[in-house]
């Protein structure tokens, strides 16, 4: 928590199931950020950890309906834009029910809109779920895949046997798992990686081109890292998108 004022424009708020991310922005570039766990989001345990920013307008995208009440009570008084298939977006919405678009998908599809000319891109986004959004080069969102995140597949395992341990994931050091835990990070790292590029390959193959692959999620770093197919890591790529919302839906204010 910063000990001073610090002052930005836009509060951005990027709510997940697992974490819930915080960005003061000005106008152009995110300032500073900060994060807590989704299931800690409360009215009181938000304005504690804002404590110190000082912003005029907010946009809040949320996957978790359960939070929003306690989100918007903590900036009540704010100008505040929820994103949703009915918000003023850089991209176009190409999909059979615009409405089940996640709002962290827009955001994803929002930061990489017109970025890269005529090529399209696949947002492969490591999260609770790890998710693969696709825009078009018009730019327009024209749909994805879900896939089960990494903690699902561990806690799944450790859940449902009785001998397996949860692990804490990291690179293995061999494919060949000389212990229950090697052998169970060979398969997490090594299967989730093949998981990415052979549902990249399809898309491309849908596609009849090859696209602009970017990551972003906790685990991109881990599990993107390396991977051929993927031409960048963008960490903060999901609260560049909602800056570009911000710019687009107070640009008269």
């Amino acid at each position: 928590m910063a000990d001073s004022d610090q002052g930005g424009r836009f509060l951005l708020i990027n709510n997940n199931n697992t974490r819930t991310k915080f960005a003061l922005a000005d106008g152009t570039q995110l300032l500073d950020h900060r994060v807590m766990d989704s299931s800690e989001v409360s009215t009181e345990s938000i304005n504690t950890l804002l404590r110190g920013w000082k912003y005029r307008k907010v946009v809040l995208a949320s996957v978790v309906p359960d939070n929003v009440p306690a989100l918007l009570e903590s900036q009540k008084g704010m100008s505040v834009v929820e994103v949703n298939h009915l918000t003023r977006l850089p991209v176009t919405i190409d999909f059979p029910n615009p409405s089940t678009v996640g709002a962290d998908r827009l955001g994803n599809a929002a930061a990489v809109a017109g970025e890269y000319g005529k090529k399209p891109v696949i947002v492969v986004d490591f999260g609770t779920a790890v998710t693969f959004d696709i825009v078009d080069e018009r730019p327009a969102y024209i749909g994805g895949v879900i896939a089960p995140g990494l903690d699902s597949m561990r806690n799944y395992l450790h859940q449902r046997t009785a001998l397996l341990p949860i692990i804490d994931l990291e690179k293995p050091d061999f494919a060949i798992g000389k212990s229950t835990k090697d052998a169970m990070l060979a398969g997490a790292f090594h299967g989730y990686r093949g998981l990415v590029k052979e549902i990249i390959a399809q898309i491309e193959k849908e596609l009849d081109q090859k696209a602009k692959i970017i990551a972003t999620g906790g685990y991109a770093d881990l599990i993107a890292q390396g991977l051929q197919e993927i031409e960048s890591i963008e960490p903060l790529l999901t609260m560049q998108g909602l800056l570009k919302i911000a710019q687009m839906n107070f640009l008269d204010e």
